[in-house]
């Protein structure tokens, strides 16, 4: 399989002074708000409009977000003039890289003539062709973001099997509709029984009634996961799909263990349950053909987004002829206003036809194994509790001296303050990471060795001053 991943170290871990953490985080902070007073003077006047300041409230950060100006190949540059190397990339969307040339002339060949027409296009058939080629998928439909294909993609699926139940794994992240907004930043005490987790709507405004229709599983648990589904079939309420993800992008990165996808599958045909993978996190940035050609799956569906529009707004669906029969015969309106946008065809085309090619995918690797091994080569210098884990493109720091294996795992081992004091380190050192998360990253086709080796540095930086 092509991937990397490492696993914590046998040799046991010095503990970390607390104290020392919490002297090197007041500091830390003190640095990154003096370097970015031009974001501070440009929140107070968003905050006067735009709600929180910011258009997501993933984009928001205490006591003020960081405001990005422009970007260009593998780095950005916030509005007080700060550049980084981006080991964000738009929360994973720009595996391209910024403003790659492919693609930016094949936007400004598009635009003088027409952005939006409410029809389809050439480049669009184009698009859905390539799709078919690389996920093995033969018919496939367009949405503009993540959250309009996993919602989509949940409807095809209730109406092919005329269920309504939808299983998914507990503290996953699918887009923010009513029915997989459900079991996700639970903390541990709030979990209980491992086999009957509760189903809690993810902030306010989410009806009981579509909470109560998403069952949370354990992730890397066929069998616990076969045990609900037998319940929730004696019960009367057998499940139309389960969404998920092959690899766990929203808590670091947890990988599959050996088998258990193959046993997914088995469980959901066996209970004529559609299986979706959620490739919005995966799908073109580990792999031409996601984790659905790293692994080998047969999924019924597959939902796309983020990487795929190259910069822009874009989203789809891919799944088998027999079940996306619903949408074709008019059983299911799969609709939208900009759906398969003639702009964002031309960037997607662009991008899959000259920028993430299979030799793409071997750059991507090669840089990954190298931040992997430099990062571990720290681990065991300092004897620090954790250890890396990555996928191609993919891949993060877990501030743990145990395996994280699935959610429960997850939350019983966080440290919220290392991973602050680990973005905080980067930020101030010229390393743009995702805010509020654990240390994810995402690798763009422009970054170099050089890139890799300094984010390596800052690392090693942080472990000596901890160590100090």
């Amino acid at each position: 399989m092509d991937s990397a991943a490492r696993h914590p170290s046998a040799t046991k871990p010095r503990p970390l002074e607390r104290d020392r953490i919490r002297e090197l985080l007041r500091r830390e902070e003190e640095r990154l708000n003096q370097r970015t007073i031009g974001s501070k003077v440009l929140f107070e006047r968003a905050r006067q409009s735009l709600t929180g300041g910011v258009g997501s409230s993933y984009q928001s950060r205490e006591p003020w977000p960081i405001y990005v100006s422009r970007g260009d190949g593998a780095y950005v540059w916030d509005v007080d003039g700060n550049r980084y190397i981006d080991y964000h990339n738009g929360f994973g969307s720009m595996v391209q890289g910024h403003a790659h040339p492919v693609i930016s002339e094949a936007v400004a060949r598009r635009l003088p003539l027409g952005t939006h027409f409410g029809a389809a296009t050439e480049d669009g058939v184009w698009v859905a062709e390539e799709l078919k080629r690389r996920f093995g998928l033969p018919q496939w439909r367009y949405t503009n973001s993540g959250t309009e294909a996993t919602m989509d993609a949940i409807r095809i699926a209730r109406a092919f099997t005329r269920r309504d139940a939808v299983l998914k794994m507990v503290g996953s992240f699918h887009g923010h509709h009513d029915y997989v907004m459900v079991s996700i930043g639970m903390g541990y005490n709030q979990l209980g029984d491992r086999e009957n987790y509760a189903s809690t709507p993810y902030g306010a405004g989410i009806p009981k009634p579509s909470v109560d229709m998403t069952v949370p599983l354990p992730f890397n648990d066929a069998d616990a996961m076969e045990r609900r589904i037998e319940r929730l079939v004696a019960e009367g309420r057998p499940p139309a799909c389960l969404i998920m993800e092959a690899v766990l992008m929203n808590l670091g990165v947890i990988l599959p263990k050996p088998g258990y996808l193959e046993r997914v599958r088995e469980i959901t045909r066996k209970y004529g349950i559609l299986w979706i993978v959620d490739e919005v996190k995966t799908g073109l940035q580990v792999a031409t053909g996601g984790a659905t050609e790293l692994y080998g799956l047969e999924p019924d569906l597959v939902t796309l987004a983020k990487a795929l529009g190259g910069g822009l707004p874009s989203g789809a669906i891919g799944g088998t002829d027999e079940v996306m029969e619903v949408v074709r015969n008019g059983s299911v309106f799969q609709v939208g206003t900009y759906n398969g946008n003639p702009l964002v065809m031309a960037a997607a085309r662009a991008s899959l036809e000259g920028v993430l090619t299979p030799e793409v995918y071997l750059h991507l690797r090669k840089l990954n194994d190298r931040l992997i091994a430099g990062l571990e080569n720290i681990t065991a210098e300092f004897g620090l509790p954790g250890y890396a884990v990555g996928i191609n493109s993919k891949g993060v720091y877990t501030f743990s001296s145990v395996e994280i294996v699935d959610y429960e795992t997850f939350k019983a081992n966080q440290d919220a303050e290392l991973n602050q004091l680990a973005w905080l380190y980067n930020m101030n050192r010229g390393i743009f990471m995702t805010p509020g998360r654990e240390e994810e990253w995402t690798l763009s086709v422009r970054h170099t060795d050089a890139d890799v080796d300094q984010y390596v540095a800052v690392f090693r930086e942080m472990a000596r001053d901890l160590k100090s």
